[in-house]
């Protein structure tokens, strides 16, 4: 099995970058004493890109320097009504959440990250896949497919398992579990794309999630924030960034835990059915009533 870890695809959210890295540093200083971490990466692959948008963090801006959003780039148009702008546009590169020309290739560096997750994950009976961002709401969210449509994804009994020994692991956590959909839908999203890549092979199972940071609450803390273009998306007090490492590093860490051990969590073919009504009725038949 393997977990890729992702960051810096939009060049504001420095914090996303700084949790990946944050936590690949502990792994490396582990790695001279700590003879538990070498038997688990024995049975784990793990995989890094840090920074996928260097760019548009050395430019302090969400696109990348072509002007598009990666996030909103990959050739995958929403079934379902998406908000203005927001949701994916291709008015002008000026205008921010630009998904680039019609029928061009993906941007370089989504090229980039389509090549290491073919090479690196596809290939693997399980892989998991995190993207870290910030930017969105109060509390810190774990989404998974689908971005482009409100249907669930055919993984989704894995996923709901995931949560479950999760929330069983760590009972005090505040993540927010959660569909992208239930939020809002977009065009392009790259981890859309590669999910539904993924199913050629419908026996490999690839769970690509997203933890999404909940910057507003470093605002609410410090109101000041909201003047500074770094403020909205990033963690300004010192203190404060180092909270929100420490708490981001041990998902990280149970990520890798949980894929090296998939084997003991996952639903069997005979579970799958049990799993997936449950998941059904926690996050689209409560939502929708």
């Amino acid at each position: 099995p393997a977990v890729g870890f992702f960051g810096g695809f939009h060049g504001l959210e420095r914090i996303g970058t700084a949790v990946v890295l944050a936590y690949l540093g502990s792994l490396v200083r582990r790695l001279r004493w700590d003879s538990v971490l070498h038997q688990q990466l024995e049975s784990v692959r793990l995989v890094f890109m840090p920074i996928v948008n260097p760019g548009g963090m050395w430019r302090g801006t969400r696109a990348n320097p072509n002007g598009v959003d990666l996030m909103r780039n990959a050739p995958l148009e929403s079934r379902e009504r998406v908000p203005f702008l927001f949701g994916g546009q291709r008015i002008s590169a000026r205008l921010p959440w630009y998904r680039g020309l019609l029928n061009s290739p993906m941007e370089r560096e989504n090229e980039a990250v389509c090549a290491v997750v073919e090479r690196e994950l596809f290939g693997r009976r399980f892989a998991i896949s995190i993207d870290c961002h910030s930017g969105f709401g109060i509390n810190d969210r774990i989404w998974f497919p689908y971005a482009y449509t409100s249907q669930p994804f055919a993984n989704l009994p894995e996923i709901h398992a995931l949560k479950e020994i999760y929330d069983q692991t760590h009972p005090n956590h505040r993540y927010v579990f959660e569909p992208q959909s239930r939020q809002y839908m977009a065009h392009g999203d790259l981890w859309d794309f590669l999910y539904q890549a993924s199913r050629a092979v419908p026996e490999r199972i690839f769970l690509p999630l997203t933890l999404e940071m909940g910057s507003w609450l470093w605002v609410k803390k410090n109101p000041r924030q909201l003047f500074s273009r770094h403020g909205i998306f990033n963690p300004l007090i010192e203190h404060r960034e180092q909270r929100v490492l420490r708490r981001h590093v041990y998902w990280l860490d149970f990520l890798a835990r949980a894929a090296c051990g998939y084997r003991l969590w996952i639903p069997q073919e005979a579970q799958r059915e049990e799993f997936r009504l449950r998941a059904m009725q926690h996050w689209y038949w409560t939502s929708a009533q």
